[in-house]
C-alpha cells in the first residue's frame, strides 16, 4: 500500500480540520454579538445646524477590507439615507445630482481587528466550549462633504467596533449585547454616521 502524496495529506488535513470546527460549532451552540459601547449615538438636535441648508446628493457604500460589499450596502442604504435626512443639515437629500451640485459620500469600511480569527476558533472549537474566545470586527466611517462654493471637500472620521464572543467566553466590558448580527450591524452604522454627522456639522467650512 503505498502512502499519501504531501499534496494528499494537505487536503486530509484541512478536511479534518473543516471537520472539527463542524463538530465543535454544533456542540458548542451560537456566538454572542456586542456592539461596542465607546462610540454612542449622537442625537441630531446636538448638531450644529447651517444658516441655510441646501440640498446634497449622497452616495453611500459599505466595505470589506476597502473592496465594495454590495450585499451589505443594499442592506445599510436605506438606513444612512433616512439617517441623514433625518439630520437636519440640508434642505433635501438625493441619490441623484442636485441643484448647486453639493455631493457627500458616506463609506463605512470593515476591517478586522483580531488577528488569526481562525484558529481562535478552532482553539474554542477543541474545548468544546469550556473556553470561550473573542472575535472583534473594526468599522472606519469616512463622511466626504464637497460643494460648489468650497476649494475643497471636508473629511470626518469615526470609528466604531462589533465583538462577537465565541464559546463560553464572557461578554466584552466594553459592548453592548445585539439580539443578532444584523441588530449589531444596524446600531453600529447609526451610531457611527451619527458621529461623523456630528462632526461635519460642528466644522466651520460647513457653516
Amino acid at each position: 500500500m503505498s502512502l499519501p502524496t504531501p499534496a494528499l495529506r494537505a487536503g486530509m488535513l484541512r478536511f479534518a480540520r473543516l471537520v472539527l470546527l463542524a463538530a465543535a460549532a454544533a456542540l458548542t451552540g451560537c456566538a454572542s454579538v456586542y456592539v461596542d459601547s465607546n462610540t454612542k449615538e449622537i442625537a441630531a438636535a446636538s448638531y450644529k445646524k447651517p444658516a441655510q441648508a441646501k440640498p446634497v446628493q449622497l452616495v453611500f457604500e459599505f466595505q470589506t477590507k476597502g473592496a465594495p460589499n454590495t450585499r451589505a450596502t443594499d442592506l445599510l442604504k436605506a438606513q444612512v439615507l433616512d439617517q441623514v435626512k433625518a439630520s437636519g443639515l440640508f434642505s433635501s437629500v438625493e441619490q441623484a445630482p442636485v441643484a448647486g451640485g453639493a455631493l457627500m459620500s458616506i463609506t463605512l469600511n470593515n476591517v478586522p481587528l483580531t488577528d488569526d480569527a481562525f484558529t481562535k476558533g478552532f482553539v474554542t472549537g477543541l474545548t468544546f466550549g469550556l473556553a470561550g474566545s473573542q472575535v472583534s470586527d473594526g468599522y472606519v466611517c469616512t463622511v466626504k462633504y464637497l460643494s460648489n462654493d468650497k476649494p475643497q471637500a471636508i473629511t470626518k472620521v469615526a470609528r466604531h467596533a462589533i465583538h462577537t464572543v465565541i464559546g463560553a467566553g464572557a461578554a466584552p466590558a466594553n459592548g453592548v449585547k445585539a439580539d443578532n448580527p444584523e441588530a449589531a450591524a444596524r446600531t453600529m452604522t447609526r451610531q457611527v454616521v451619527s458621529t461623523v454627522l456630528n462632526d461635519l456639522s460642528q466644522d466651520a467650512s460647513f457653516q
